[in-house]
């Protein structure tokens, strides 16, 4: 069973994890909404990972891990991009 891909993922949500854990640090509803969605890209990350190691060699199980992976970090990276745009606030920036 190939294990490299998986824990190069799971080794790529560790720095998601540590900026989720210093984002939230102020305090502030604003932080807080920063350092949670970066602690939901390290958790797709840790999961993304687990279920590439569950699949195994089936292709067919791998792609559909990969493509709910992408699709999951692409989301939570637009919704942390719209929550920055917004600003600490919550009004949005001219």
């Amino acid at each position: 069973m190939n294990v490299a891909a998986p824990l190069i993922i799971a080794a790529t949500g560790i720095p998601a994890l540590l900026i989720a854990v210093w984002s939230g640090r102020p305090g502030t509803a604003h932080a807080r909404g920063v350092g949670l969605r970066w602690a939901l890209i390290a958790l797709c990350m840790f999961l993304g990972a687990t279920g590439l190691y569950l699949a195994g060699d089936s292709r067919t199980i791998t792609y559909a891990v990969v493509i709910a992976l992408v699709v999951a970090v692409n989301a939570l990276g637009i919704s942390l991009v719209l929550l920055l745009r917004r600003g600490g606030d919550g009004a949005p920036r001219q």
